[in-house]
């Protein structure tokens, strides 16, 4: 959806008009639900939040999928898992256990050998683009995790979106002053949307909850299906092609899942959330 949004709009302006966007949608809810302001003791996490994940991760990718695949930055982001469980474990106390670590260093290993051999031994600056947003994302999901232990995750995640208008605001309008003037087609319009409503917002609902009940760490894992789904939908939406190496790298980091899905963490903050 990231490509199909910046066929029509700047990448930098998706990069932050789409936080934009799922902030007023977060506005809109936490109205709603009458929800009060948070404490003042968790505003730094909720920054730590809006840059990781609200600015830094979309902003970043954009820029890099200018010259990249779709499918090739899923596969170089697989590395988003093994990064959020060494957030985890320095920022939240979990201690993940040495199968965990083995089954995600191989995963992440898979990854970088795919990266140098596509780019000929020398990596893209693309891939460093990709590379600083993994780190941005996985600060940001691991803090907003270690909140869902105690709040909802669609809480979680407004306030986050929300703490990033101060910043989305201002660096979209300075993207759509100094980029070229838009060309929205209905694809483009769709893939933007879908970016700020699905991918900003509604995904993060399910993905907070489910971090802050399975644990930072596991959870996790779980997203090195991303390679593989995103290789799949860029194939049918995108009509990219499927290169056997980036099946096999997608694959490969997928396997690694069920053994970290199958070893003891133990994490000594663990709480149940609210509902």
């Amino acid at each position: 959806m990231n490509r199909l949004a910046i066929e029509g709009f700047d990448p930098s302006v998706v990069g932050s008009g789409r936080s934009v966007l799922a902030g007023i949608v977060a506005v809109v809810v936490l109205l709603v639900g009458q929800v009060k302001f948070p404490d003042r003791s968790l505003w730094f996490s909720f920054v730590v939040i809006a840059v990781g994940v609200g600015i830094g991760f979309g902003f970043l990718t954009s820029l890099a999928l200018r010259t990249e695949s779709a499918s090739h930055g899923a596969v170089v982001i697989a590395m988003l898992p093994i990064a959020t469980a060494v957030v985890a474990t320095l920022r939240g106390g979990e201690r993940p256990s040495l199968w965990f670590w083995l089954a995600s260093i191989a995963g992440t290993l898979v990854v970088l050998v795919y990266v140098l051999a596509r780019a000929g031994g020398v990596p893209s600056g693309a891939d460093g683009l990709f590379a600083l947003a993994t780190v941005a994302a996985a600060v940001g999901y691991a803090e907003g995790g270690r909140l869902a232990r105690s709040m909802p995750g669609w809480q979680v995640i407004a306030w986050g979106l929300v703490f990033c208008l101060p910043i989305a605001v201002p660096v979209t309008a300075v993207a759509i002053a100094v980029s070229a003037p838009a060309q929205p087609t209905p694809r483009s319009v769709a893939g933007f949307a879908y970016l700020a409503i699905v991918s900003m917002f509604v995904g993060f609902v399910a993905w907070y909850r489910g971090m802050g009940e399975a644990g930072v760490a596991r959870a996790s894992q779980v997203q090195l299906l991303q390679p593989l789904l995103t290789v799949m939908w860029a194939a049918l939406i995108l009509g990219e092609s499927l290169e056997w190496g980036t099946v096999a790298a997608a694959v490969s980091v997928v396997l690694c899942i069920g053994l970290t899905q199958r070893v003891r963490i133990h994490d000594a903050g663990a709480r149940r959330p609210v509902a």
